[in-house]
């Protein structure tokens, strides 16, 4: 059967001299791959730009339960980018973020909020014009709680010294006895990530080597809660551009 639904690209490869597959986060449909033919042809440059990381898509496919490849009829930009590919930062950050979906969401099935935080937050990071390569931070701390482990931050007030528990995912007056945590600086800009809302991220400065000392325990974090989340290709990338 025939169906019409926005996606969002996560990521593409190669199949055959002019097809590729296409892991589309749906709105319908949940994570899902798709076979598109002739795409990489002279004749199809359009619709292969339409595959780039992130892009914010509507398909016309063929569903069938259970079939772990789908086949895809039509695509088009739902909402086209205004900076992302034109941005070599912003463009970085969107290879990263895809990077993470690609690695933590497995789920076929529709999941309505985890699909509008996702599409919301790619229009985010397109428009946003101060501290955006603080980004890729504030994903990953939103994003923890659509995959089940986010940072608990009830009982700690920003004036305290604090630490943050990786392995309990949560803010502590006492320094753990083990070594997965962050020290006092990190923790207290991490509590303010999470108590501020996504639309007020430009507000927020974040300093080079704190933004490093961030990700890599975000991603620690990620390690520890996230099944089979390993290194990150991007991540590199992004240290050498924001340092």
């Amino acid at each position: 059967m025939l169906h019409t639904t926005k996606g969002i690209v996560i990521h593409q490869f190669k199949y055959g001299e002019k097809s590729v597959i296409a892991k589309i986060y749906t709105e319908k449909f949940g994570l899902q791959s798709y076979i598109i033919n002739g795409v990489r042809s002279k004749k199809s440059t359009n619709k292969f730009a339409y595959l780039q990381p992130l892009s914010l898509v509507e398909i016309n496919a063929y569903h069938k339960e259970n079939k772990g490849l789908q086949h895809l009829k039509s695509i088009k930009l739902d909402i086209p980018f205004q900076y992302i590919p034109f941005d070599v930062y912003k463009g970085s950050i969107a290879f990263f973020v895809a990077e993470v979906i690609y690695k933590t969401i497995k789920e076929e099935e529709a999941n309505s909020e985890l699909f509008d935080f996702l599409y919301n937050s790619v229009q985010v990071l397109d428009v946003t014009k101060k501290n955006h390569a603080n980004f890729h931070v504030y994903f990953l701390t939103l994003f923890a709680k659509y995959l089940g482990f986010p940072p608990q931050s009830t009982v700690v007030e920003t004036t305290k010294t604090v630490y943050f528990d990786l392995q309990e995912g949560m803010f502590c007056l006492i320094k753990p006895f083990h070594q997965a945590y962050l020290e006092t600086e990190a923790s207290l800009v991490l509590l303010t990530i999470i108590q501020t809302h996504y639309q007020e991220i430009e507000t927020i400065s974040i300093g080079g080597k704190l933004r490093t000392t961030l990700l890599q325990g975000l991603l620690d974090y990620y390690k520890i809660h996230a099944v089979n989340f390993d290194t990150l290709k991007t991540k590199e990338v992004l240290e050498e551009l924001f340092v």
